[in-house]
Parts: structure tokens; sequence; C-alpha cells
């Protein structure tokens, strides 16, 4: 495990395992880690070595110094790529490859956009980023939705009652629910969920650019999704896959809830 410390953003944790050769930087989903992708222990890690990051109020990263006010406007794309230029700083530039699950997508997408001529493999799992989620897009960028959601992180009642909804509406299925309800279920979660989305809201990547970039550099493209996503399904990325001249695809018999013991013993048959 290590650090970087990123210029005008803060301090990143980051993980370190796999035994393999090939150097990976990995972004995880909401209310995880940059461990969360040890549990892929026969198919992702003999090939690749790691380093998870932890996104900022998950795990171990910080923020340097930022109001309440910066956090609320998002860290810029610019940004993201600091993560690539103090990792190279340490690690000397190199080739390399990117994974990632659900909103960890948005950081390694725009990675590509930026250092596609460095990448090797792209791995993502239930991937945000691909194109606009509006429920997401309401809370993130809609003036009413922004002040809702405001308003429901300072409630005790409002969040479950929100989420109940949305569960009855089918957006999402127990199994969400439940991990999302885990995530709200106390006032400091509630913030973390609301800061966390909020820094991270105007990282959307350019789809049409990183299909583009994933063709010209030949980037080896695995897409995985789970067959009972209702929140980043494989049909809402059909547009962005059918830009792709050679990806390789998966729809598995899950949920959203795809990094699991399951999904390995899939890859690695």
């Amino acid at each position: 495990m290590g650090y970087l410390q990123l210029p005008g953003l803060g301090k990143v944790h980051f993980h370190e395992y796999g035994t393999g050769n090939k150097p990976l930087l990995a972004f995880h989903g909401y209310g995880m880690t940059g461990k969360q992708f040890h549990v892929l222990e026969q198919s992702i890690l003999p090939q690749y070595h790691i380093y998870g990051f932890d996104h900022f109020f998950h795990g171990d990263s910080k923020l340097d110094g930022w109001t309440e006010k910066q956090i609320l406007a998002g860290m810029s794309k610019n940004m993201v790529r600091s993560y690539m230029q103090e990792w190279f700083n340490i690690y000397g530039e190199q080739r390399i490859s990117v994974m990632a699950y659900s909103i960890g997508a948005n950081l390694a997408l725009i990675l590509v956009e930026e250092y596609a001529h460095l990448i090797d493999d792209i791995i993502l799992m239930a991937p945000d980023g691909l194109s606009v989620y509006k429920s997401l897009h309401f809370i993130l960028h809609n003036p009413l939705g922004r002040a809702l959601f405001s308003w429901a992180t300072k409630s005790k009642w409002l969040a479950p009652f929100i989420l109940k909804t949305v569960k009855k509406t089918g957006l999402i299925d127990e199994s969400l629910y439940q991990i999302a309800y885990n995530e709200i279920d106390t006032e400091q979660k509630r913030l973390d969920t609301y800061y966390t989305l909020n820094l991270i809201r105007l990282l959307k990547p350019d789809a049409a650019a990183v299909a583009a970039l994933i063709n010209q550099h030949k980037i080896k493209c695995l897409l995985i999704f789970g067959r009972h996503d209702h929140l980043f399904p494989k049909s809402a990325a059909m547009p962005f896959i059918g830009m792709l001249d050679d990806a390789e695809v998966h729809e598995v018999t899950l949920g959203h809830w795809l990094v699991i013991k399951a999904l390995d013993e899939y890859l690695a048959k």
C-alpha cells in the first residue's frame, strides 16, 4: 500500500495486490475501497499487479483543505490526470492497464482519454460513464434535484423514503436496495454519499472519444454487465459498444453487485 499526494486535491491511498507483473490501476465502486477487486483471485490477480485506489470519502484517502463549497462544485476532469502523473513519478512512465467498477469507471475512462497511448487493457464492470443516467443526472445537475439531494442528506426519513420509492419502481432490486440503505442509515454516511457524488459529478468521459482511442491504439477491452442490473445495464452502454471495433462483452446472471466470487469463477472459466 502507499499514497499519492495530488497537488491541489489531496492524499490518495492505494492498495497493492495480485501476483502478476503487469501494472493495473483500479477504481472501486461506491461504499467500497481499493481492495474491492481482491476477490478476483483466479481470474484477474494472477495476471496483474493491482494498484487499487480509495476514492475520497472512502478508505484512507483525504482531501486537502477543501471547503464544502469546493466539494459541491466538483473536481475537474483535469485533476484525474494527476493520478497518473504522480504514479509515474513513483514508478516511472510505463505501459499500464486500467480496471473499474460502477462509478469508478468515470476515472478509468478519463485516464483513457489522456493516456490511451500507454494503456494495454481496460476492464470495466457495470460501468458508469458510458451514458447519461437520468436519476443521477437529476440529483447532481438539475437545480431541483440538487436541492432535494441536499435535503435528503440532512433528513433522517427522506433518504430512506426515496430509496424505498425507487425500489418500488423497479430501478433497483432488493440486493441493491439493501446495499444502498446500509450507506444512508446514519447522518455521516448520508453526508459521505452527498460529498462523494458531488465531488465526481463533473467527471463525465467523452464516450465517443474514448471509443475512438480504444480502436486507434488497439486497447484490449473487456466489458462486463449484470443481466439484472437496473442501475448501469448493458442496454444503456450499447451505443458505446457499437463504436468499438473489437470488444469482449459479457452479460452475467447477476445484478449490479458484480465484483463477487461468482464473477471470479465465471471469468476464470
